[in-house]
């Protein structure tokens, strides 16, 4: 059982595009559009739902395991 404290959600800005499709099916707005790339503008709003991985078309956007964050950004 995952406890939601220890999910994170990740931004790969290397493939975002700036579409604005997660932003778009974000049902807590918790997303928007910063520099023409997807960011989290509302951590305490964000439930992890995954909505936004889902729609990306570009597999840009991730809801993972804070140790799979880990590995994303440093391996």
């Amino acid at each position: 059982m995952n406890e939601a404290g220890s999910k994170r959600l990740v931004v790969d800005g290397s493939h975002c595009k700036g579409c604005g499709i997660c932003v778009a099916f974000c049902p807590q707005n918790a997303l928007g559009l910063a520099r023409g790339k997807c960011t989290l503008l509302a951590s305490d709003s964000c439930t992890l739902c995954g909505m936004c991985e889902q729609r990306c078309p570009d597999y840009a956007v991730f809801v993972r395991q804070a140790h799979d964050e880990e590995a994303l950004l440093h391996g």
